[in-house]
């Protein structure tokens, strides 16, 4: 029998789950949707069945993908559970089985099972599938339409392993590159390297090792390079069994940077070290020559998770900044140069995907400029002039919070950053959320529209646009 969720920061307020699925045929709109934006953004976040085993974390909770359509100014409404493995499992016991994040807190009726994973952090659209991800196993399909489960995509049985939660689409060839952590199956050094083509074929797989065992979320491309960020947010099955955290903040560790050119292979990765930070997502990369540059938001260490011991983290460094890496390989030095960008609270950064890999102008991120108000973690979005240094803000009112900032193009042959912003905002005097449509030139001036539900979507992590 389904039991009350806990009192958790993580499972109350607008990061409680929603416990329905639901259809909304037309939102009421306040303001006016462009007529040019026809397509699906689609949100995905963690959103527990059941209440959970053990220890809780934000990363743990079932995959709910939210679909808001646009046609001809009206907006529609889908949400949908990514029926995994254990979403079904623990459908048919009405309780949880599976633990949050660590596997020694499964239920005896499941211990030893192969799960299909959370599909629980990202969703995006390649080749004619919609894949929802997460970084611990294969791309899990839905229908884009009706966004019922299909299942794992393992293209054709040749995926290896996991897939990270944020692989990159080439807006030049229309591959997606990817890589996949802790491949062998436990906690461990072991790493994997893919390309998909634009038809959706696996055409290339390698196989190397990191410097150690770490979390790793993220990674970044240039038209040349593929670049792999190891920061030391490290991953022990040993350190779980003894009854401390599975992944801890290791400061001695440092932070390592492996670049491998594209047309080279796994062999020829070639690593910087730096201090001890942290990264979850970057915003864009680039090259210039043999000089790449790295736009990141970088933390001072990881944030909500502990030290190695079981200490507590230190608030004061568990938030980003917007921070640029420089590594030149034509120097003989392995060191590369860090500088803050900007200073204020941000994560979440997107670009104009057009320009993924390029050299580029603009970027987008959540902020958090009251950092004394506090709906959610982030109440801003701003759009970032790598050209001028000039950044834009839009505040969000009291009690509203937002999270990662969407960029959709007017059209195909747009120029860079002529479009419209999406992000889903949660009004916390309603207890609701709402589509914000924002002009990507003009981020302080007034919504162009809001689309209101009359429920919460809760936080999640992140979403991309499909094109009707």
């Amino acid at each position: 029998m389904a039991e009350l969720m806990p009192n958790h920061p993580m499972l109350s307020g607008g990061y409680a789950p929603l416990q329905m699925e639901c259809d909304v045929a037309d939102l009421i709109v306040e303001g006016e949707i462009p007529s040019t934006l026809n397509g699906t953004f689609f949100r995905n976040g963690p959103n527990p069945q059941y209440a959970p085993r053990g220890n809780y974390h934000w990363f743990g909770g079932d995959g709910m993908i939210h679909a808001f359509r646009l046609e001809d100014g009206r907006v529609s409404y889908k949400n949908r559970w990514a029926k995994t493995v254990k979403w079904k499992k623990e459908r048919e016991a009405g309780r949880s089985l599976f633990g949050a994040m660590n596997p020694l807190d499964r239920d005896e009726s499941v211990q030893g099972m192969e799960t299909d994973g959370l599909a629980n952090t990202n969703i995006i659209w390649h080749a004619g599938k919609l894949l929802a991800l997460e970084e611990g196993h294969a791309p899990f399909e839905l229908d884009p339409y009706t966004l019922e489960s299909i299942g794992p995509c393992t293209y054709a049985d040749k995926l290896k392993g996991p897939m990270t939660a944020h692989p990159k689409i080439d807006p030049e060839t229309g591959e997606m590159l990817f890589f996949g952590y802790n491949v062998d199956g436990g906690l461990s050094e072991k790493m994997s390297f893919h390309v998909v083509d634009r038809e959706g074929n696996l055409t290339r797989s390698e196989f190397f090792d990191a410097p150690f065992a770490s979390m790793v979320h993220d990674f970044i491309t240039t038209k040349d390079y593929i670049i792999f960020p190891i920061m030391p947010l490290t991953g022990s099955l040993d350190r779980a069994m003894r009854g401390l955290p599975v992944y801890a903040w290791e400061p001695e560790k440092g932070s390592h940077v492996g670049i491998m050119p594209r047309s080279g292979t796994v062999d020829d990765i070639r690593w910087f070290t730096s201090d001890a930070a942290f990264v979850f997502h970057p915003m864009n990369a680039f090259e210039n020559g043999e000089v790449i540059t790295c736009d990141v938001c970088q933390f001072g260490q990881a944030p909500m998770f502990p030290f190695a011991d079981g200490r507590p983290g230190d608030p004061a460094k568990s938030y980003a900044q917007l921070t640029r890496w420089t590594m030149d390989l034509s120097k003989d030095t392995n060191a590369y140069e860090v500088e803050i960008v900007d200073d204020r609270k941000c994560e979440f950064p997107r670009l104009d995907e057009r320009y993924a890999g390029l050299d580029y102008r603009f970027g987008y991120m959540a902020c958090d400029s009251r950092p004394k108000e506090k709906a959610g973690l982030f109440n801003s979005i701003a759009r970032v002039d790598h050209q001028t240094g000039k950044i834009q803000m839009h505040e969000l009112p009291l009690g509203h919070a937002t999270n990662e900032p969407i960029f959709v193009p007017t059209g195909e042959n747009a120029g860079e950053g002529e479009g419209v912003l999406l992000a889903n905002v949660y009004d916390a005097n309603r207890n609701s959320s709402y589509l914000l449509v924002l002009d990507a030139e003009n981020v302080d001036s007034n919504p162009l529209a809001l689309a209101h539900l009359d429920h919460r979507v809760p936080f999640g992590f992140h979403g991309n646009w499909m094109p009707a």
